[in-house]
């Protein structure tokens, strides 16, 4: 009896918790751009190959050139919205929830970034006809799953991708280059020096199962060391929303998994042209990184160009509009712009390339 009622309660409990981090997901603001979008959309069922399925989901119309979003750690598809509200008037705009976040399953495999990058080429497989190419986006751990999938599938780069842009994503030394944590990682004027953040201390951080209550000290944190000062509102409410909506377990493993990410060279085999997007103000992955893979890209002639924004981590939500610029020039290089997709820039928050960029 009693192993029952354990049973019946944990299986009550889980679903309240799935509830409540959907609810956190699927929140209106009064940003039109943070809304669930309203534009047809529909699922596709993707199962990976060791069993998983994935929430994948495609928005706008069937046959418009498609737009491939991977979201980062600790987020969902939903991160998204300000793109998706942006361009799925006119392009096919396909994101999925990574294993374990959002409603993506887990799955029984060790986790690894080759994992992610054969889910990615899942994803691809189950959306994209063949012979059809995409414009690939990653964000953080997204921009490190594109890296992992051209390292790993070198061959499909250029059947599948038109074009990249990775934002706020490195490809190794997360833990030695962080300045998330105080003091650490940056110079001291007390020691005249920069004070390193030890690995096993900065490892045990990032694999801790944090969580974000929604309190004056947590979200003043969040905004000083996730995002920007700037971050208030709308914007902070949305991002923290999107980061608590992910399971504080969830969270640990792929923190781990972060902390020990080196993806090598394998952004040299971004071979279609490739954009970077930075922020002056990212704590958890400060511009050093996107200056390495830079230099990566071009060695290989792909970098198209590298923006910096004046945003913490979460720079596509926090200047939607200007990180829109962005993946607008690369798309437009793409494809020809389809009647309408100005309109729908215009009126859901999104912004064309001819609008001023911080360079």
């Amino acid at each position: 009896m009693l192993a029952l009622l354990t049973s019946l309660w944990t299986g009550i409990s889980s679903a309240l918790f799935d509830a409540h981090r959907a609810n956190l997901r699927s929140r209106s603001y009064s940003t039109a751009a943070f809304d669930p979008p309203t534009v047809a959309s529909r699922v596709v069922p993707v199962v990976t190959r060791d069993g998983a399925r994935l929430r994948v989901r495609s928005y706008g119309p069937d046959d418009a050139p498609a737009i491939v979003l991977v979201h980062g750690w600790t987020c969902a598809l939903e991160y998204w919205n300000p793109q998706i509200n942006a361009f799925a008037g006119a392009y096919r705009v396909i994101a999925y929830d990574q294993r374990g976040h959002g409603a993506s399953e887990f799955g029984p495999s060790k986790l690894s970034m080759e994992l992610l990058a054969d889910d990615l080429a899942d994803v691809l497989d189950a959306t994209l006809a063949t012979g059809q190419r995409a414009v690939l986006v990653g964000h953080s751990m997204g921009g490190m799953t594109l890296q992992a999938w051209a390292g790993r599938y070198p061959e499909q780069v250029v059947k599948q991708a038109h074009s990249v842009l990775l934002a706020n994503t490195a490809a190794a030394r997360l833990i030695l280059e962080t300045t998330v944590v105080p003091l650490f990682n940056r110079p001291s004027r007390l020691l005249k020096r920069e004070v390193p953040l030890p690995f096993l201390l900065g490892r045990v951080g990032i694999g801790f199962p944090i969580v974000f209550p929604p309190i004056a000290p947590v979200k003043w944190l969040f905004a000083r060391q996730i995002m920007s000062t700037a971050a208030e509102g709308d914007l902070l409410a949305f991002g923290m929303n999107i980061v608590r909506s992910c399971p504080a377990l969830v969270r640990a493993r792929f923190g781990l998994l972060a902390a020990d990410m080196d993806l090598g060279e394998s952004a040299r085999n971004l071979v279609v042209p490739t954009s970077i997007v930075a922020s002056a103000f990212d704590d958890v992955i400060p511009i050093a990184h996107s200056d390495r893979i830079a230099e990566m890209l071009c060695a290989t002639g792909s970098l198209v160009r590298m923006a910096i924004l004046p945003t913490g981590h979460l720079s596509s939500i926090e200047a939607h509009r200007e990180f829109n610029a962005e993946l607008t020039r690369l798309v437009e290089a793409a494809y020809p712009r389809p009647k309408g997709a100005v309109d729908q820039a215009s009126t859901t928050g999104g912004q064309t390339a001819t609008a001023p960029v911080p360079a």
